[in-house]
């Protein structure tokens, strides 16, 4: 390599602008001059680099020359006309470069010639090919310049992202970024493999991100939302990133991360894209797309291990870490949060208007942070329910303190004590609640999330259950995957019509109805939070699936002294009630669910005629109650009453 190819891209080319110049004038005062063609090309790298990555022979960089003279230097229009004999034509033509440069071939007139292939130039409107005005690509003449810059097109769509510099990327993490450098580096040969990242859309960009850094890369983001698919606007789409690809690069990072439904035309466009796009790209998605017909490097972004969440609290923390050193072990099993999201909560902690250190102030900004997303299938339920306000027999009262225990002390037992160790299957916490309707099922789960401060979460029905077939399990899927983050307590509320019994096989409907049941199953198996259903009657759920709970609790229609307690709490300490007797009220024979209802139309009876809740108040309210329920007040119920 001579001297000269160590000087920059820039001067090389208005160096070499200047030797074209010359030969051109020398070439239209005397058409017998020849012109040296390669001697007129810049003499630099990025020259040469920009060459080989389009494949252009001599007589194309010419033709780029000429094009980029004609943008930079004035002389080359009055030259253009001189050639072609017309002061009307001050531009370049297909014509006027086949009759003035060397090495010329007719391959240029071709749409598969790299110069049109790749839209370096652009081809006005005549009536001849050969007469049509040839104009640069301004995204090419940027580049050459060594200007950044983006096609208008594309920049629209992608957005460059900014490198991370040396992030301290998990373990776990750190493996996959250089595997996939070792995969794109060991051959410089297109198309690269296509990676793909299944997981968390934010850690999946991490990773991208640190395997460009290490190859000195830049990184582009594509949500697939905005790929276009009008197949001729998505070739055009793709074409034009190519170019930009090999220009600057680039590696387009294919987000399919946040978009859980999409239409048939944007699917057909996203394979056919992945398919044959040429240049390096990583596929992040949560699932993988078995239907692509080219190989697929596939890496599974796993969740961060106990100690890899215990390690990035300490370090985000800081000194403040040991002030946390018996609790962080508990956060870390509760909340399955990304790097990204124990970052935000340990800057909000730490934040000037943040509470004195304590253990529920760090709890309650994870609990926040890791709060699904399952407002179009669940209603979240705010927890204000204690102990004192679940009435139930002191055995089932114990089961579900137990099932407390299991939540609270899910740390030691799973990781300090190693059960996590021997596996994921068997450590979710299963229960059944049952009984009849209105008997406090509800309010214990809300007992249950209350004394944990964890969320509850329940799921309504209508929403999970389709018939359209694998509907369902992806309405599943999607519950115990956000609830996954905060190990959150799921309650399926009047879970026979999803969990009924496994029915004998008649049809493929009946099949698929056995398949979501297993479904269910193997989720709540491997989910480390609390999955609680509901039913009115135990024998309507499949004996297999209630081998695979940990916990049954019966809750019984409850006595007069159940009832008589119920009913003593019920009215809040803010309203105001006269003359009431809670015995006589125990004998009304009705759940605490009705009790609620009944205490509730009653306050409103009172206040409309400005009075206090008195039993009398108490009987009309009970009266219209009854009267829903297609019941009526029995002698027994109100004796003694008047």
């Amino acid at each position: 390599m001579d001297a000269s190819s160590d000087v920059d891209t820039v001067n090389a080319l208005f160096q070499s602008l200047e030797r074209f110049r010359s030969a051109l004038e020398s070439r239209v005062a005397n058409k017998a001059a020849a012109i040296s063609g390669r001697k007129l090309l810049p003499n630099a790298d990025g020259w040469v680099q920009l060459a080989q990555k389009f494949q252009l022979s001599t007589f194309e960089q010419l033709v780029l020359l000429w094009a980029i003279a004609l943008e930079l230097e004035p002389n080359f229009r009055r030259l253009c006309a001189q050639a072609q004999g017309d002061d009307r034509k001050p531009y370049l033509t297909l014509g006027l470069a086949l009759s003035m440069l060397p090495e010329a071939h007719w391959s240029v007139l071709s749409p598969q010639c790299p110069l049109h292939y790749w839209q370096l130039v652009h081809t006005g409107e005549a009536a001849q090919l050969t007469d049509a005005p040839l104009s640069l690509d301004r995204r090419l003449l940027c580049h050459v310049l060594e200007q950044p810059a983006l096609d208008e097109y594309l920049s629209d769509r992608v957005a460059f992202i900014s490198p991370i510099g040396e992030p301290d990327l998990s373990p776990s993490y750190r493996v996959i970024a250089q595997q996939i450098v070792a995969l794109w580096g060991m051959t410089a040969a297109q198309p690269r493999p296509l990676v793909a990242l299944c997981g968390d859309g934010a850690i999946a960009q991490t990773i991208g991100s640190v395997v460009c850094d290490h190859l000195g890369w830049q990184l582009t983001r594509l949500p697939t939302i905005l790929l276009p698919t009008e197949p001729r606007e998505l070739r055009q789409f793709q074409r034009l990133w190519e170019r930009e690809a090999i220009l600057s690069n680039n590696v387009l990072f294919v987000d399919d991360t946040r978009h859980t439904t999409q239409e048939p035309g944007q699917q057909a466009a996203i394979t056919q894209f992945l398919d044959t796009l040429t240049t390096p790209a990583i596929l992040g998605s949560r699932d993988r797309r078995p239907q692509l017909r080219r190989g697929i490097a596939t890496f599974d972004i796993p969740a961060l291990s106990h100690l890899e969440q215990l390690a990035l609290w300490q370090q985000q923390l800081g000194e403040t870490a040991k002030d946390f050193t018996a609790e962080l072990p508990h956060i870390a099993n509760q909340f399955k949060l990304s790097p990204d999201a124990i970052q935000t909560v340990c800057k909000q902690f730490k934040a000037p208007n943040a509470n004195s250190p304590s253990q529920n102030s760090l709890w309650n900004l994870c609990r926040t942070q890791a709060r699904p997303q399952l407002d179009n299938l669940a209603q979240r339920i705010v927890p204000q329910a204690t102990w004192d306000d679940l009435i139930l027999p002191n055995r089932q009262k114990q089961v579900l303190q137990d099932m407390a225990a299991c939540l609270q002390y899910q740390a030691q037992v799973y990781q300090t004590w190693g059960f996590a160790q021997k596996g994921d299957r068997g450590l979710g916490i299963s229960a059944l609640f049952y009984g009849d309707s209105g008997t406090g099922k509800t309010l214990a789960a809300e007992v249950l999330a209350h004394t944990c401060e964890l969320d509850l979460y329940r799921i309504d029905l209508s929403t999970v259950v389709s018939k359209y077939i694998g509907e369902t399990e992806k309405n599943l899927r999607r519950i115990f995957d956000a609830a996954e983050a905060g190990g959150v307590i799921l309650l399926f509320d009047e879970a026979d019509a999803l969990f009924g019994k496994r029915t004998e096989v008649k049809d493929s409907h009946d099949r698929h109805a056995n398949i979501e049941v297993s479904y269910l199953l193997q989720r709540m198996e491997a989910y480390q939070g609390l999955a609680i259903l509901t039913s009115n009657l135990k024998n309507n759920l499949d004996d297999a699936f209630l081998r695979r709970l940990r916990f049954m609790v019966s809750f019984p229609f409850p006595d007069a002294a159940a009832r008589a307690k119920i009913w003593r709490r019920i009215f809040p300490i803010q309203t105001p009630t006269q003359g009431l007797d809670y015995d006589k009220l125990g004998q009304l024979k009705v759940a605490g669910g009705n009790i609620r209802n009944i205490a509730l139309n009653a306050a409103f009876i009172a206040a409309q005629a400005g009075q206090s809740v008195t039993m009398s108040q108490i009987r009309q309210a009970a009266e219209r109650d009854y009267l829903k329920l297609e019941k009526l007040l029995t002698r027994e119920e109100l004796k003694g009453w008047e």
